[in-house]
């Protein structure tokens, strides 16, 4: 009984969160060739996919303190209504600024979702490393099912049926959302002021060497859903077989949540996120310098082990500094490196585009992100000044 009880009440988790990212990985391929199909210019594109994370990053803050304050699962639901409402007006947009109010509906979701969820996962009973890595490996099978789901259901249906079959995934994770158990909390907690736990997280100087692991692991995340799918219609690919090749960079992140992370040792050491930093910058550039399908494809896999990798790294970095009480608002603030990604990647991509070439624009990213890489060895020599236990044991004095 006492076994079978945590399996239970985990069950609806995992599963709302499969349907949730299923939707997501639609978005990747469906929004950017919608836009393209339109004929959006390379800034339009970058605008209409980077613009709206600007509101991400102010929601991803907000999530996560009022993830501690009232729990992921509400914030959790909230999301995933966000998702089904996005859709819907995905569905009979026709031009840039009703495709600006999905992608904000969609945006905000995504902000309340990550905190929410990685919360809700670091307190799953069973090991930490164990439960993350589960939940990682969730999260990018729901998006490889979504993004070739997302191709084949272009080329069978087009646009406007595929996109509400997102808002449907939206509503189906919603539902059984439902199912996952409030969890209480003391008084204590609840009496805490909304930003408190910010104002002493940021002191701590490992918050900086996290955001920029973030930053780097986001990179892939940032170019599938909007570049990516670009390059491959521009090397003449169907939809269901760009659907296929972003689908191989999620294959890679799972299997990084749910072979590797075991044996993984997610401590201050900077060995592991370095080459993986490494591994994804290059990735960037010789992803766009190979038009054969398999060189294509095996570049998007490692890739994905990669930035899963690190962002696995960067998730349990956080999880080992920070308590219970202030878990939700420590993750979002190293989840800023995300955002501003996904804010900076789409909009620079946008404008190399347009000046200088789709080609020279990934390999100008590339170079960036290979120097961004090259600066965590200062940056983390900075951040561990002291032992990640003594770090840990100021933040909870």
């Amino acid at each position: 009984m006492s076994v079978a009880k945590p399996t239970a009440s985990v069950l609806p988790f995992f599963l709302s969160s499969f349907a949730w990212n299923f939707a997501l990985g639609m978005t990747y391929p469906l929004v950017p060739l919608y836009a393209n199909q339109l004929g959006m210019s390379g800034v339009g594109i970058g605008s209409l996919v980077a613009l709206p994370v600007l509101a991400q990053i102010t929601f991803n803050l907000i999530g996560g303190a009022y993830t501690d304050q009232v729990g992921g699962r509400r914030l959790m639901l909230t999301s995933f209504a966000l998702t089904a409402a996005a859709g819907a007006v995905f569905s009979f947009a026709s031009g840039f600024w009703l495709l600006l109010l999905a992608q904000l509906l969609m945006v905000m979701s995504r902000a309340m979702y990550w905190p929410a969820s990685w919360s809700l996962g670091s307190e799953l009973p069973g090991g930490r490393s164990l439960q993350m890595g589960r939940l990682n490996a969730i999260t990018n099978t729901g998006q490889i099912m979504g993004m070739t789901g997302a191709g084949f259901s272009l080329l069978w249906f087009g646009f406007a049926p595929s996109f509400l079959a997102l808002a449907a995934m939206g509503g189906l994770s919603f539902a059984l959302g439902r199912g996952v158990p409030e969890k209480q909390k003391g008084a204590a907690r609840k009496q805490r002021r909304l930003f408190s736990g910010y104002a002493q997280l940021i002191r701590l100087r490992v918050f900086a060497f996290a955001i920029m692991c973030a930053y780097i692991s986001a990179l892939p995340f940032s170019l599938s859903f909007s570049f990516y799918p670009i390059l491959f219609a521009e090397y003449g690919y169907a939809s269901d077989a760009t659907g296929a090749l972003l689908a191989l960079r999620a294959i890679g992140s799972a299997m990084a949540g749910l072979v590797i992370a075991r044996y993984l040792d997610f401590s201050s050491k900077l060995a592991a996120p370095l080459a993986c930093a490494v591994a994804t910058a290059l990735s960037v550039g010789l992803i766009a310098a190979s038009k054969e399908a398999w060189a294509i494809g095996l570049l998007m896999a490692a890739v994905g082990l990669a930035s899963g990798i690190m962002t696995l790294f960067f998730q349990m970095l956080i999880s080992e500094i920070s308590s219970v009480d202030n878990r939700g608002s420590a993750l979002a603030l190293g989840g800023l490196g995300w955002g501003l990604s996904h804010f900076s990647t789409p909009l620079v991509m946008g404008y190399l585009k347009d000046h200088f070439g789709l080609l020279p624009a990934f390999y100008c990213i590339g170079g960036f992100a290979f120097l961004w890489s090259l600066c965590l060895i200062p940056m983390h020599r900075w951040a561990f000044v002291r032992p990640l236990t003594q770090i840990k044991d100021k933040d909870k004095s």
